[in-house]
């Protein structure tokens, strides 16, 4: 027992209110339905009630709904095959064989997603307790009905979710770790070896898996207010602009090339080799000013432009480009191998200033056009 808690509890996190929160309105939602249909109704199989009010508290009301529809569709499909065997054979066992299949594979076909599985479960409910009847198959469907209005009702009536936090937060990330890597780099320039390259190289992939992250953030984020009648009494946090997930995406993939090819100069099984000593030195100051150039985007993102913010990223942004003209003085007068490195290195850094600036030409676009509200691009 030990060691089976050992190894459970290092994935166990704390509940996030959003989680303690869609989990006491599933068990109040089976808990109204139970009531509902046992001793209101007096229903002969309770059960089926609370089972669908559970599963329908779900993420968003609009997600509710479309549940809903399919969740009834699948047991009234599994509910009558089951019955319809059952009546033609007299015999359970019989029944089991000739529902079991249609159900399975009716589950399959449609296009109801997970909500398949409903429909051979239903029927095994309905063989198991026998209860085959034109009542009992109607009492049934009236039951399951009960239990998905209660779902979606208090899912939608109380605390009904909306998941723009969760995007802000995601999107406002991004600058932060792209800056914790472009210094972490920048740190170690100089004297970084092959194993420390791959873990830059490591890292950079997991801002396209944030990127990933996000995008699922945002089509939930813009779920949640559909058929959502409460969106607008529930406290929002406006999330910031797409157009700022087209300049990460690219930093993101140039960081990605970069890291990449220091990694190979680092590398005894590649041919590139490292640059020269001065030079990473004015690539670490490029690298520097560069994470000094998403920092302050992070709180632009955040909180929107000001003056002193817009003034801080374009000197950062100039710094960036300065140590850029150094890193290019350097590539006169090297021999072909050394070129091939440095010239590689160069452009992966002349393409990071340019993303990090995506109107191009000089360090004061983009602020520029921040102040006027027309975002980063």
């Amino acid at each position: 027992m030990k060691t089976v808690l050992a190894h459970v509890a290092p994935r166990m996190h704390r509940p996030d209110t959003y989680q303690v929160t869609q989990s006491l309105k599933a068990a109040a939602a089976a808990i109204i339905a139970w009531s509902l249909t046992g001793w209101w109704l007096t229903a002969p199989m309770a059960l089926m009630a609370p089972w669908a009010a559970v599963a329908l508290v779900l993420g968003t009301v609009y997600r509710s709904v479309r549940t809903a529809t399919q969740l009834l569709l699948m047991i009234t499909a599994g509910t009558v095959i089951a019955a319809g065997a059952a009546a033609l054979t007299g015999n359970t066992m019989a029944a089991v064989v000739i529902a079991l299949p249609l159900t399975v594979l009716l589950g399959n076909l449609v296009p109801v997603g997970g909500q398949g599985l409903y429909a051979p479960t239903t029927a095994l409910f309905v063989l198991a307790y026998g209860s085959y009847s034109l009542p009992a198959v109607g009492h049934r469907l009236l039951e399951t009905a009960v239990g998905a209005a209660v779902g979606i009702a208090v899912n939608a009536v109380i605390l009904p979710p909306v998941h723009s936090r969760h995007v802000n937060r995601l999107a406002c990330a991004l600058p932060r770790d792209c800056a914790e890597l472009l210094r972490d780099m920048s740190d170690g320039m100089q004297d970084y070896d092959a194993q420390r390259a791959e873990h830059w190289h490591r890292s950079a992939h997991d801002l396209l898996a944030a990127l990933s992250e996000l995008h699922v953030a945002r089509r939930w984020d813009s779920e949640s207010l559909r058929l959502n009648p409460g969106h607008r009494l529930r406290r929002r946090t406006p999330a910031p602009s797409t157009a700022w997930d087209i300049v990460w995406a690219r930093v993101a993939n140039r960081l990605l090339a970069l890291t990449l090819t220091l990694w190979e100069t680092a590398s005894e099984r590649r041919g590139l080799p490292l640059p020269p000593r001065r030079t990473l030195a004015d690539v670490g100051r490029l690298l520097s000013a560069a994470a000094e150039v998403c920092a302050a985007d992070e709180p632009i993102m955040a909180h929107g432009t000001d003056e002193k913010r817009c003034d801080g990223r374009s000197e950062a942004l100039a710094a960036a480009h300065r140590a850029l003209a150094d890193v290019k003085e350097n590539l006169h007068g090297q021999g072909p191998e050394v070129g091939s490195a440095l010239g590689s290195l160069t452009a992966d850094c002349q393409g990071l200033l340019d993303d990090l600036a995506p109107d191009g030409a000089d360090a004061d676009v983009l602020p520029a056009r921040a102040r006027q509200g027309e975002g980063p691009l």
